[in-house]
């Protein structure tokens, strides 16, 4: 910023030069991928690490498309670790943004193939006095669409969401 002449207490701003394109992060693709300890406390870094890498690629904080991804991999990774959790084995999570399709792809691996969820088409409410049961329901509420698939590489399982980058209608 600059002062003009005869007026210090006033500024103004630099002229951007003409033709300069600023293309912003959320037009382009990203993925992150990592692997967490199968422990509350690898599910809370997964959490922070993608709503950072959000922020960083152009779905600030704060705004639906970003609460809505990071609450999708908070459901997902702690389902990993509470139903998937394997002695000695981590999760493994997968967080896509594609331009093209406007769509957020959340993918949580885990290492035990016994313990399945649901098909999406069998979702059941929970009883009153049940504790737990609640996650899904929340990932199915927000997601434009879920499943779950067994890993054809090895032992385990993939549980992903798709969400839309724009708001509901």
């Amino acid at each position: 910023m600059m002062n003009k002449p005869g007026s210090p207490c006033r500024t103004t701003q630099p002229a951007r030069p003409s033709g300069y394109l600023i293309t912003p992060h959320f037009l382009l693709d990203h993925t992150f991928e990592m692997r967490f300890t199968s422990t509350p406390r690898g599910a809370r870094l997964a959490r922070r690490l993608a709503a950072h890498r959000l922020d960083a690629w152009g779905i600030p904080y704060n705004t639906y498309a970003h609460d809505v991804i990071v609450l999708i991999v908070a459901e997902l990774t702690v389902n990993a670790v509470r139903h998937g959790h394997v002695p000695g084995r981590d999760f493994h999570l997968r967080l896509r943004v594609t331009a093209e399709s406007g769509t957020a792809l959340v993918e949580v691996t885990d290492t035990r193939a016994e313990r399945v969820p649901p098909r999406p088409d069998a979702l059941r409410l929970p009883d009153v006095d049940d504790s737990g049961g609640r996650g899904l329901l929340l990932v199915a509420g927000l997601a434009a669409r879920w499943d779950w698939h067994l890993r054809p590489d090895g032992p385990g399982k993939t549980v992903w969401a798709e969400c839309a980058l724009t708001l509901p209608t």
